[in-house]
């Protein structure tokens, strides 16, 4: 079995090499190319997302290093020894923690609820990338599990990773009410925290100027930037005792890394947002998905920047975080950019890796 000291750095190598070889050939200069080998593509994306389920799924129980796994390991095998199943409602995300209780209850392995997890977090990223991109399926993949989050929410937070793997289905999605409803409601079940997601998506549905959007966003900017911190207070009164806790400015109950004002964050939240907004703005991209993709990711990064002196800010800026590969990656596949298209596209992808290769050489050996 592999140490669990080794796995981030394992997968973020695999991501790295695959990347490397599937951007030797959009390299190319006939960028046609892709219709042809769509097909082929798709085959190689699934047979890495059944690796990384499985690779993923049958990592070692550890919470020394996979933190949350540790508490959701001791808490089902309460389940195992002795606790009796009963459905409740009464519980903060009903689908979950009923479906938690239900596998330990009827002593089902551990190492199969975790399989089961990494299925549904890899499985929902990669139906999605197929839908929205179903020209570089593989490439959008690799894109999104090398983004800054990604393996932390695999392996660490996996509930509200399952939770937005499943959001995501309701992004590609988005124009089918029939999908799209269930989908989002199955997505809180897993996880109440994407009630803000939910709530930006709702919104987009209805309004989208990106104009306003971006104005909105600046704005938030700004209050962050003078340390306004009334809107945490208001928003803790909407989520649980767990959830208020992310919102807490107790220093001493913060973890230093992931608190207060964060550049580096707000740069790896902008960055994409301000490049789909020079596109819609100047009609590079007239694309209804991405003008919608674009608009619920903004609004939901306005609550990271509203809650960014929070305890736990990198859980609360993950709300808008799922979607960032998404929001960077489409205008790249999908934008007339001329002779300059393969250039643009690798800058995109290689920064985007590059940011999360350094943050984690960063946590692991730096700081």
């Amino acid at each position: 079995m592999i140490s669990a000291t080794l796995y981030q750095t394992i997968y973020l190598l695999l991501v790295f090499g695959m990347t490397l070889l599937v951007m030797q050939r959009y390299a190319i200069e006939d960028f046609s190319v892709r219709e042809d080998g769509a097909v082929f593509n798709n085959r190689i994306a699934w047979i890495n997302t059944l690796f990384f389920v499985l690779f993923i799924g049958f990592r070692p129980i550890s919470g020394r290093y996979f933190v949350d796994m540790g508490a959701y390991a001791r808490n089902y095998r309460a389940f195992l020894f002795g606790k009796t199943f009963h459905f409740t409602w009464d519980t903060d995300n009903l689908i979950f923690d009923n479906l938690y209780a239900f596998m330990g209850s009827h002593r089902i392995p551990i190492e199969f609820f975790f399989l089961m997890m990494a299925c549904i977090y890899f499985v929902c990223i990669m139906i999605a990338c197929k839908k929205l991109f179903p020209k570089d399926t593989l490439l959008s993949l690799l894109v999104y599990l090398g983004a800054f989050s990604t393996f932390s929410y695999g392996t660490n937070g996996i509930k509200a990773g399952a939770a937005a793997s499943i959001f995501l289905l309701a992004l590609a999605y988005w124009e089918n009410k029939w999908v799209t409803i269930p989908v989002l409601l199955v997505s809180i079940g897993f996880h109440h925290s994407m009630i803000v997601p939910v709530v930006a998506f709702l919104i987009a549905c209805f309004y989208r100027n990106p104009h306003v959007f971006i104005g909105g966003w600046l704005l938030c900017l700004f209050l962050a930037a003078i340390h306004v911190t009334d809107f945490m207070t208001f928003f803790s009164g909407f989520a649980d005792e767990h959830g208020a806790s992310y919102l807490d400015t107790d220093v001493k109950n913060a973890v230093l890394y992931v608190s207060g004002f964060r550049p580096d964050f707000i740069l790896y939240s902008a960055i994409p947002m301000f490049i789909g907004y020079y596109y819609i703005r100047n009609n590079i991209i007239e694309s209804d998905t991405y003008i919608f993709l674009w608009c619920t990711y903004t609004l939901t990064n306005c609550v990271f920047l509203l809650c960014t002196y929070g305890t736990f800010i990198n859980r609360i800026a993950y709300l808008s975080w799922l979607m960032l590969p998404f929001v960077l990656i489409y205008p790249f596949l999908n934008a007339d950019l001329g002779c300059y298209h393969n250039r643009y596209l690798k800058y995109a992808v290689y920064c985007h890796l590059g940011f999360t290769l350094f943050m984690a050489f960063y946590y692991s050996y730096i700081r």
